[in-house]
């Protein structure tokens, strides 16, 4: 999945926070409903205008840079 139909970042949403595409949600909801234990079903529930797939690939995305051996290097390929 293109990052563009997961994440957007428009002055005009929520001042530019970023946001999963398509919605006013902040991607930062998912960590924190993560971190408070709340399972993936039930953030998708609370939040149905965000897709499984979004929150997937988000995650994946997520893991390739927390994994990688490389921060700076897969930093400039995303800029």
């Amino acid at each position: 999945m293109d990052i563009k139909q997961i994440v957007t970042i428009d002055n005009d949403i929520l001042g530019g926070q970023p946001v999963f595409s398509g919605t006013r949600v902040p991607i930062e909801s998912l960590f924190d409903h993560l971190e408070a234990g709340v399972s993936l079903d039930e953030f998708l529930d609370d939040f149905p205008t965000v897709s499984k797939e979004q929150a997937i690939a988000l995650l994946e995305v997520a893991s390739k840079i927390t994994s990688s051996k490389n921060i700076a290097e897969l930093y400039e390929a995303a800029a």
